[in-house]
């Protein structure tokens, strides 16, 4: 779960933004869309083809 902690002398906003950076980071946006919509096993594989040659590229 991703928590944002607000300074005292921090404005809303950007602990607002902070908040959204960290759960962009987190992948949790991307992990409800994928929940949201039923994911065809074509559509699964794909995905994780894609993940996998993203891994391989940065190696």
């Amino acid at each position: 779960m991703t928590q944002v902690i607000v300074g005292e002398n921090e404005g809303v906003e950007s602990a607002l933004r902070r908040f959204k950076r960290e759960v962009s980071k987190a992948g949790i946006f991307n992990d409800l869309k994928r929940i949201r919509h039923h994911e065809t096993p074509v559509e699964k594989y794909k995905r994780k083809q894609r993940l996998k040659n993203r891994t391989k590229r940065r190696r």
